[in-house]
């Protein structure tokens, strides 16, 4: 069967997890369609599928591919959806961050804009949608798919049920949605990784990438060099970064302590994980859940977007969060509209007046030696219950029983070429 595969290009979370599906199901003939970081993730990671295929100019999926598909699976992307829907094709929609969609409307109106499922072509569609914000087409995507796998996380349990009343019952509650193959390879006893690893993420959104809205690598290129003048202990740093790739590598060495700043490969990213002696990330929840299948509890680094904040905050009451580094406590006089688009930009702008400002970039550098100092005195043992914690919080059914019970027989039985 032939199997098309998409996933929202936001970062490496979305295709992270497209891979690892991808790799569940080699039987079939996977085709990957995308653009942005999504294409670069498939690109690096080209044994998950067997084709790799650039969207059009408009970010629809190539002509006739979709209709020419026997399944399609989209992680996060509502409008490979949508584009499946008006073609006719089964469609299974991937979710990380169900709870954290904002809805303006009500789930009401926009259940009756898709339940049943509308008649007439993709310009129809997509007309009948047109009044819907950015959040309310990823819930309406999942109304439209055949049906759903959603990443456990505070809040999905009780979206769930919101669905099931508006009469979609096919969503499917999985646990951590990771690449399992790819962290079966990985060994923590492979010996004696980088001193600490940073992991920035993808570093892509509607708005933040590399050359725009980039004061957060920014910020970092400027801090880690300060980092190692301050830790003596940090020999050497890896940092890993979607804003570190094609041309944009580098390393830094300050009084014989060295960090480089690149993009690995997915299995290359996570053998670092696995032995680095400590690790940082921003809390993207593919990062955690990464992190936690290799036992390892990460201090968290200050949010990229608002996506991050409401993460954080969520995990309230954890190590995790008692030991994380947020902005609201690094840099005097941040506020932060509880928005994602809004708060992402006020992020961005905080960040780009802190890397300006040498008194306000003196103060955050002194804080964050203060976070990172508590965190190097957490024992192994009480970084493990710390990793524990989080994953008895975010525990779910196995994914791959939520993938065999969610696939139709066909597929998932991974019937001939």
């Amino acid at each position: 069967m032939k199997v098309l595969f998409g996933a929202k290009s936001c970062g490496f979370g979305p295709v992270s997890k497209l891979a690892g599906l991808a790799r569940r199901l080699p039987r079939h003939d996977r085709v990957f369609t995308g653009t942005g970081t999504a294409l670069d993730f498939a690109r690096r990671n080209a044994d998950a599928f067997d084709r790799i295929l650039a969207c059009r100019p408009d970010g629809d999926a190539p002509q006739g591919l979709v209709a020419d598909c026997d399944y399609v699976i989209s992680v996060m992307d509502e409008e490979l959806v949508f584009q499946a829907v008006a073609a006719g094709r089964p469609v299974m929609m991937v979710d990380s961050l169900f709870s954290f969609w904002q809805l303006s409307d009500s789930p009401r109106r926009i259940a009756e804009l898709c339940l049943p499922r509308p008649r007439g072509g993709l310009p129809a569609l997509r007309r009948r949608l047109s009044g819907l914000t950015v959040h309310e087409r990823k819930y309406a995507a999942h109304l439209l798919a055949d049906t759903s796998i959603v990443q456990n996380f505070p809040g999905v349990p009780e979206r769930m049920a919101e669905t099931a009343r508006l009469g979609k019952d096919r969503v499917h509650l999985s646990g951590p949605i990771v690449d399992e193959e790819a962290l079966q390879g990985v060994a923590a006893d492979q010996g004696p990784g980088s001193d600490l690893l940073i992991n920035l993420g993808g570093f892509k959104n509607f708005l933040l990438g590399p050359g725009t809205h980039d004061e957060y690598l920014r910020l970092f290129s400027k801090w880690v060099p300060d980092l190692l003048a301050d830790q003596r202990g940090f020999g050497s740093v890896s940092v890993c970064c979607g804003g570190f790739a094609d041309g944009r590598e580098g390393r830094v060495s300050v009084r014989g302590r060295t960090a480089r700043f690149h993009c690995p490969s997915q299995r290359d990213f996570l053998r670092s994980l696995a032995t680095a002696r400590h690790c940082m990330m921003t809390p993207g929840l593919t990062s955690l859940h990464e992190a936690n299948a290799l036992g390892r509890l990460a201090l968290c680094m200050p949010e990229q977007h608002y996506g991050h904040i409401f993460n954080y905050e969520s995990l309230a009451g954890t190590a995790f969060h008692r030991l994380g580094c947020r902005f609201a406590d690094l840099i005097d006089g941040y506020g932060v509209p509880a928005d994602d688009f809004a708060g992402t930009a006020a992020v961005a702008e905080h960040v780009g007046r802190l890397v300006e400002d040498n008194d306000a970039y003196a103060r955050f550098r002194k804080r964050m030696n203060e976070r990172v100092e508590r965190y190097l005195a957490v024992g192994d043992d009480e970084r493990r219950a710390g990793a524990g914690e989080l994953s008895g919080l975010l525990a779910g059914p196995p994914f791959d029983d939520v993938v065999a019970a969610a696939l139709p027989a066909a597929v998932g039985a991974g019937e001939e070429r």
